[in-house]
């Protein structure tokens, strides 16, 4: 791909453009690059007189950046940081190559975690680096190669694997509810209910897929942020919460939950193996997502 050059500022000019921007003063961005204010000034010019447009306004001395600039400053601090992440990845791994992934924490626990030995025995020379994220965020901006998604594939710019459909079975503390083995939906509902913010909207969903539209009101109960802490709200007797089969299902074998329907409802949502376009010929990533789509059939069983 050939781009003209007048579309390619020099680093130098562009770092100090963002520094500029960031700290607020000439006197800072140049005691941050190691540069004099002097050098600072002409490095701006240079910026300016390449792409033919003033983005910087001098007022007794003081140097700020135009409106059109800072919004410039900020798309190029994405693209330096970008730069500066795919370096390092270099130095780090030049051969075999790092892997930097996002996972939600219950997934990444119960899931992925147990089958990761494998990949280790089978690709030794590949780093997986993980941290957990609940939402989703921007690749741009986050200094990841993929990410472990609950939702749809339809991450604006990425490709994605599907992993997993998830299904819910609602769930409680034996001795909230000791005296039936069969309820219906409304005596669910009449019982305290557990929520997770990440799905808002999951018991209304469960109460639709069950055909009960009838009884769909606004639900109360308690909210928590992590699967994991509303799975310990659950185990204490605090109410009946909506878990998803791969969760419960050590808690269910040895009683510590009761089931409180006899089987799990699939939803709407998923779980997906995502990464943005521009990284899909990395060989980290191909390798990973190769491995992982033997993991994904449906008929491969949770490992115990």
């Amino acid at each position: 791909m050939s781009i003209p050059r007048r579309f390619l500022p020099s680093i130098s000019s562009l770092r100090s453009l963002e520094a500029l921007d960031r700290l607020g003063s000439a006197s800072a961005a140049a005691e941050e690059l190691s540069l004099t204010q002097g050098a600072v000034s002409r490095q701006l010019k240079t910026l300016e007189a390449q792409i033919g447009l003033q983005l910087i306004e001098r007022k007794q001395k003081k140097l700020s950046l135009s409106e059109e600039a800072k919004i410039y400053a900020e798309e190029i601090r994405q693209a330096l940081e970008q730069i500066a992440q795919a370096t390092l990845r270099l130095q780090s791994a030049p051969l075999a190559g790092t892997l930097n992934l996002a996972i939600l924490p219950a997934f990444g626990m119960r899931w992925l975690m147990p089958r990761l030995p494998q990949f280790s025995r089978l690709h030794p020379d590949i780093t997986i680096n993980m941290s957990t994220r609940l939402n989703q965020f921007n690749f741009s901006t986050e200094a990841f190669d993929a990410a472990i998604h609950f939702g749809k594939s339809d991450w604006p710019g990425t490709e994605s694997l599907l992993l997993k459909s998830e299904h819910l079975i609602p769930v409680c503390a034996p001795q909230l509810a000791p005296e039936k083995t069969e309820f219906t939906t409304r005596e669910i509902l009449q019982l305290p209910l557990l929520h997770i913010q990440t799905r808002p909207n999951a018991w209304r969903d469960w109460v639709q897929a069950q055909g009960k539209t009838e009884e769909i009101e606004n639900f109360g109960g308690t909210t928590y942020d992590q699967f994991a802490t509303i799975t310990q709200a659950a185990l204490h007797g605090l109410g009946v919460a909506l878990l998803p089969d791969y969760l419960a299902e050590q808690d269910l074998a040895t009683g510590r939950l009761k089931a409180l329907w006899p089987n799990a409802t699939e939803t709407k949502g998923a779980y997906y193996l995502v990464w943005p376009k521009s990284k899909s010929r990395s060989p980290a990533l191909k390798t990973f997502r190769s491995w992982l789509a033997e993991q994904a059939q449906p008929e491969d069983p949770l490992p115990r």
